[in-house]
C-alpha cells in the first residue's frame, strides 16, 4: 500500500532540527521512463509514478531564513539561490519522498554543512535570480565544473492551480531520502499547503540535467511548469 498524496502535511513526530524559507519556486518537470530513474535511487527505493511515468524535476528557488537546531536565522550563509534536480521514490513501507540527484547552491558554507549534516549532494555554484518584465531568470554555474550551467526563464501567472492531482504529486512531498553511513534514511518535513500557479517556460539552457544522467531532457519541452511564491519548511530528525 502506497501512502496517498495529500496537499496537507502530516505533523512531525519529533522536534524540528532545521527550518528554511523557500521562495520564488519554479517547478519544471518532464515525464521519463522509470527504467532511467531506478538506477539513480538509493538502495531500497523504487520510482514513484504518476500516469504510468516517473518524473524528473528541475527546481530553482530562493532559500533563506535557514535555522539549524533552534538557532536564529543564519545571515548570509543561510540565504542563497538553489537549483536542484530531483526524482520521486517510494520505500518498502509505501512512504513517498524526494530524492535529490544534485543541489546547486551559492554558499560554500551551506554546501559543506548540508553534506555533513544531511549527506545531501550539494554542489557549490554561482547562482542568481533576476526579476525582469519577461519573467524570472534563474542562473547557475558550478565553480569546479564551469561547463555545468543552467539558465531557466519562467513567466508566472496569477492563475491558481486547484484540485490538480499531478501538481499535488509533484509538489506535495513530505520527506526526502538520502544515504547515511551506508543506509537509506528518510528525513521528514512539514509546511503549509502550497499555493501553486500556472507558469510558462520561456527558455531553458541547461547541462545540469545531463550531468544528473538525463542527456537529452533539456532539449525537450517540459510536461509541467508551475510556480509558487513559497513556504516555510521545518525538518524532523
Amino acid at each position: 500500500m502506497i501512502d496517498p498524496i495529500t496537499s496537507t502535511a502530516p505533523e512531525l513526530t519529533s522536534r524540528a532540527v532545521a527550518s528554511q524559507r523557500w521562495s520564488h519556486l519554479a517547478f519544471v518537470h518532464w515525464r521519463v521512463d522509470s527504467a532511467l530513474v531506478a538506477p539513480l535511487l538509493p538502495k531500497g527505493l523504487r520510482p514513484d509514478e504518476f500516469d504510468g511515468s516517473s518524473w524528473v524535476g528541475l527546481i530553482p528557488f530562493v532559500l533563506d531564513r535557514a535555522t539549524v537546531l533552534g538557532s536564529p536565522p543564519v545571515p548570509y550563509f543561510g540565504d542563497f539561490v538553489e537549483i536542484n534536480v530531483r526524482l520521486y521514490a517510494v520505500d518498502q513501507h509505501g512512504h513517498r519522498g524526494v530524492v535529490f540527484v544534485t543541489l546547486d547552491a551559492g554558499r560554500l558554507a551551506a554546501v559543506l554543512a548540508a553534506r555533513v549534516l544531511f549527506a545531501l549532494p550539494y554542489v557549490w555554484s554561482d547562482t542568481t535570480l533576476t526579476h525582469t518584465d519577461d519573467g524570472l531568470i534563474y542562473r547557475g554555474r558550478r565553480h569546479l565544473d564551469r561547463a555545468a550551467t543552467c539558465e531557466v526563464v519562467v513567466r508566472t501567472t496569477d492563475i491558481p492551480v486547484v484540485d490538480d492531482p499531478l501538481a499535488d504529486f509533484l509538489t506535495a512531498r513530505w520527506a526526502l531520502y538520502t544515504r547515511v553511513a551506508g543506509r537509506t534514511v528518510r528525513l521528514r518535513n512539514t509546511h503549509a499547503p502550497w499555493q501553486v500557479y500556472e507558469a510558462e517556460l520561456v527558455s531553458l539552457s541547461d547541462t545540469l540535467l545531463a550531468r544528473a544522467g538525463f542527456d537529452s531532457l533539456a532539449a525537450r519541452p517540459p510536461d509541467s511548469v508551475l510556480y509558487s511564491p513559497g513556504v516555510t519548511t521545518r525538518f524532523g530528525r
